[in-house]
């Protein structure tokens, strides 16, 4: 057995959403933050990226997340996320994946009934506050990173589709929220392909025409994903398609998308702090989150949001490149 790469791993889902934690064979990445880690990573390791998330030992629909040294001494982990998308400044399915597989390999010291976990990512410090018996993490909850609302009631213009009304919000990473019912799909998972095609052309013309960036880092940037909402979802309880670039839909019913979800709710008026606000996913799993405070980002109003969720451990895998493998890097279909 010849390997000319090996890099090792821990296997998860969060709610139906998979996340391959890479726990060694990756060292650490130049930078003096987890956002410059990411910029370099960006500049110079999509090669590794698309090993570990692209066919033939990953999928359409994979994601990850790469353990390094924190860059903060409040922190027990670093981590940079990687998707087929590329390298995400947040994931909230992926950090419930990441502290799940920390407290249950005891690469963390584990105190029962609760582990917390402080984790340094490219977005900022998040916390994930670990439910364990037995030694097992049965639930997490994540305090996010600062979201706000971008826009209300904007509008653009989408070929095939006309004038497209939505709201724009960022909890980790932006989100185009539209109600399906106005372009006139169903929230029926066997018109997933319309829906998926409705998303990815809604976020060419967002980015277009409004392209959002983050007032802090303007490296985090762009539309996407499309958080399409089901009809008769309210600020109690949402249900989402969640359309992401370049053409799949998360299976969780996703961290960030939460938490950006529940800041256009608040700047609407209809999600006060200190309630619970519950989001499903296209497969019928839910996060709950809540609003736990007010704050600023960047000079923009923003709210300081949690979500709760769970994660199962599904494998342990050492990942080999054989010097003749003939996709070194992985293949898109």
């Amino acid at each position: 057995m010849r390997a000319a790469r090996t890099v090792s791993a821990v296997d998860s889902h969060t709610e139906g959403m998979p996340t391959r934690v890479i726990t060694g064979g990756v060292g650490p990445i130049p930078g003096a933050t987890m956002a410059e880690r990411r910029r370099h990573a960006v500049e110079h390791l999509d090669p590794l990226r698309r090993f570990l998330v692209d066919e033939p030992r990953g999928h359409s629909a994979m994601s990850g997340a790469i353990l390094q040294p924190p860059t903060r001494p409040d922190a027990d982990w670093g981590v940079l996320y990687i998707e087929a998308s590329g390298f995400l400044p947040m994931c909230g399915h992926g950090t419930i994946g990441v502290a799940t597989v920390l407290v249950e390999t005891g690469m963390v010291t584990v105190t029962e009934p609760e582990t917390t976990v402080r984790l340094d990512t490219p977005a900022g410090l998040v916390e994930a506050r670990v439910a364990v018996r037995d030694g097992v993490a049965e639930q997490v909850t994540l305090r996010n990173v600062d979201s706000f609302a971008v826009a209300q009631d904007a509008t653009v213009d989408v070929p095939g589709l006309g004038t497209v009304r939505y709201d724009m919000a960022y909890g980790g990473n932006f989100y185009a929220i539209v109600e399906l019912d106005r372009i006139g799909l169903p929230f029926d998972r066997a018109r997933k392909d319309e829906i998926l095609a409705a998303g990815l052309d809604i976020m060419r013309a967002v980015n277009a025409q409004s392209r959002p960036a983050h007032p802090v880092d303007p490296l985090i940037n762009g539309c996407k994903h499309v958080q399409f909402l089901a009809p008769g979802s309210h600020a109690r309880h949402s249900r989402n398609a969640m359309a992401i670039h370049p053409g799949w839909f998360d299976r969780s019913p996703c961290g960030t998308g939460t938490s950006a979800r529940m800041a256009q709710l608040h700047a609407r008026g209809e999600l006060p702090l200190h309630t619970e606000f519950v989001n499903e996913s296209f497969i019928g799993t839910r996060f709950t989150g809540r609003l736990v405070g007010t704050t600023r980002a960047g000079g923009l109003p923003a709210v300081v949001p949690e979500f709760t969720g769970r994660a199962w451990i599904t494998a342990t895998a050492t990942y080999l490149l054989d010097p003749a493998d003939p996709f070194p890097h992985g293949f898109v279909l």
